[in-house]
């Protein structure tokens, strides 16, 4: 996207990601493509922030204040955890809002992934409630067949 084609003026050009990027569905397969130094991409964002989008970050890699080794690391992959959980400022936040090109598209496929990651933390995180949920099946299967027993 040239300056001279862009619709924004010349000093928002760089800023401001045009209005169709929103609407470029990209899929995984095509961002675990892009995983190196000359063309990094990486899926940031979920469902508390607006959904998973994908940035282009190669021009920003030798800016990066922590380094392009850390952006490198899980280039061509979801980074949203990564990316959370060091706590970056508003500041990080608009940087990277320049370099939006599109969002993940969410196909089956993705969504399936996404249930099981999704799942795997929840496990990690304790699971107790998987738990308390199993054993009450237990108990109302082994209730209703003790019912059923009576009633026969």
């Amino acid at each position: 996207l040239s300056v001279a084609s862009s619709p924004h003026p010349p000093n928002q050009s760089a800023t401001m990601a045009p209005k169709d990027v929103s609407e470029r569905e990209i899929t995984m397969a095509e961002v675990s493509k892009h995983n190196t130094e000359k063309d990094c991409w990486l899926v940031i964002g979920n469902a508390t922030n607006g959904g998973p989008k994908v940035y282009d970050v190669t021009s920003y890699l030798d800016d990066h204040p922590g380094g392009a080794e850390v952006m490198l690391d899980v280039a061509g992959q979801d980074a949203d955890e990564f990316f959370e959980d060091i706590g970056h400022s508003n500041d990080a936040r608009e940087e990277l809002e320049k370099h939006i090109i599109g969002v993940l598209k969410m196909d089956a496929e993705e969504l399936k992934r996404r249930a099981a990651e999704a799942e795997k933390a929840a496990s990690k995180s304790g699971g107790g409630g998987a738990n308390v949920f199993l054993i009450l099946i237990v108990l109302a299967a082994v209730g209703f067949a003790y019912y059923k027993t009576q009633m026969a």
